[in-house]
């Protein structure tokens, strides 16, 4: 063992950073003896030094500033749980890796989009960037895809990354609740980020797609061309259908890789209720890996938290206390390729349609015509009614067709007279 301890500043005391703390000092020898050295936390930071956080600070010198962690004496290597895309989490980052000091973050924003420049500034100052802990919790993901499949050449990663929205779609399921009850009662247990658009509208799981496009595939993250969507109108009528034609709703993330054209995306999708990863419900996580060697690999965990969130940060901290020090994105920054986007617009499928509309004479012959306008072609039509308030809800699954197609049908659809509420379609992913 190595008689120098590493010596560690901890930027950011939230949940996450105070469990840190609590992992650091309960098992202080069982990761001594895994690491080959002691891990000592000799700083902290945070933006107020009065919060009772529950854990005793006292022996810690106390920092104002995480920006000047990395300029410290008795400082190896910088955590930062601060969070947000650049301001301080960014400025102490590139001051940490400057300062040729390593650096571990569970942030994903900031590294879905400064990923690449943060990677080339730890491979140029010899130091390590770490961040396990920004992509679904408790799940060792990165390592694995980056270390335990490194031998395989990946075409296809697809996972539940968020699990605030999959713990609203499965009580939805489970409980009948409506999409407005269901969010209320998310909001009270406090599941949702301080933006709750991150998770609701799909920016959260699109930050940890980036992020694994670039770990499987060897390609420069790139955020800006991953298509996005939320689960702001998915209601409990969907989740119904879903369930009577055999299907369950998810809000995934997919990427893949074919001769240099990356396709990315996040959207809701309605999956075979069979599946192993539509069995994942409430707060966890699930990552499926396709690979040349490996056929398939499913990975599942708590995604959020205090304890897997900071035991996966911790995971990144004893990595370094062993020397390990290797590219970010397990490829010299150089050879990270910049990858052609694929547009939604290509994507070929079928697709779920629910439209609302008056129950009268004429409206299905209007329907129909609209969809063979737009060239869309329906397998599969249901028609449920209320009597109270004569409306119909029009059910229709499409045999495959392109996005652009169902694109042109739902506007055409949406001009009759007869709709009352804005068409939903959700892609069905055959995984």
């Amino acid at each position: 063992m190595l008689s120098n301890p590493l010596r560690v500043a901890v930027a950011g005391l939230g949940n996450v950073g105070v469990g840190v703390v609590k992992i650091l000092e309960k098992h202080k020898e069982l990761i001594a003896d895994r690491a080959g050295r002691e891990i000592v936390i000799t700083t902290v930071c945070a933006r107020n030094k009065n919060v009772d956080r529950g854990i005793d600070l006292s022996s810690y010198e106390w920092v104002d500033d995480a920006t000047q962690l990395a300029d410290m004496d008795n400082v190896d290597i910088v955590i930062e749980l601060i969070g947000g895309e650049d301001g301080v989490a960014l400025m102490s980052a590139k001051n940490t890796l400057n300062n040729s000091k390593s650096f571990v973050t569970a942030n994903k924003a900031m590294i879905a989009h400064h990923g690449c420049e943060l990677a080339d500034m730890a491979q140029k100052n010899d130091v390590a960037l770490r961040f396990e802990a920004a992509v679904a919790g408790g799940i060792p993901i990165i390592k694995a895809i980056g270390e335990g499949l490194a031998a395989n050449e990946l075409n296809l990663v697809y996972g539940i990354m968020n699990g605030t929205t999959n713990y609203m779609l499965s009580q939805m399921e489970a409980r009948g609740l409506s999409y407005t009850d269901i969010l209320a009662e998310t909001e009270e247990l406090g599941y949702l980020e301080a933006d709750p658009a991150l998770d609701l509208d799909g920016i959260d799981a699109a930050h940890k797609l980036a992020i694994l496009s670039s770990v499987a595939f060897g390609t420069k993250t790139d955020f800006d061309n991953i298509h996005i969507e939320g689960i702001r109108n998915i209601e409990t009528v969907d989740i119904e259908y879903a369930k009577e034609l055999g299907y369950r709703i998810k809000l995934l993330g997919i990427t893949k890789y074919e001769d240099g054209n990356l396709s990315q995306r996040v959207h809701p999708v309605m999956i075979d209720r069979n599946l192993p990863i539509a069995g994942v419900m409430d707060g966890f996580n699930a990552i499926v890996v396709d690979g040349d060697f490996i056929d398939r690999t499913f990975y599942q965990g708590r995604g959020a938290g205090e304890g897997p969130t900071a035991s996966a940060v911790v995971a990144d901290i004893i990595d370094i206390a062993r020397g390990h020090k290797g590219p970010a994105f397990f490829k010299p920054t150089e050879k990270l390729v910049a990858a052609n986007p694929v547009s939604i617009n290509q994507r070929l499928g079928e697709y779920y349609i629910r439209l609302h509309v008056q129950d009268e004479a004429g409206v299905i012959a209007d329907i129909t015509a609209s969809l063979t306008l737009a060239n869309v072609s329906v397998k599969t039509m249901l028609q449920k009614g209320n009597e109270r308030d004569g409306t119909v809800y029009v059910i229709m699954l499409t045999h495959d067709i392109r996005e652009t197609a169902m694109k042109d049908a739902l506007n055409r659809i949406n001009e009759l007279p007869s709709v009352i509420e804005t068409p939903l379609s959700i892609r069905i992913e055959k995984l």
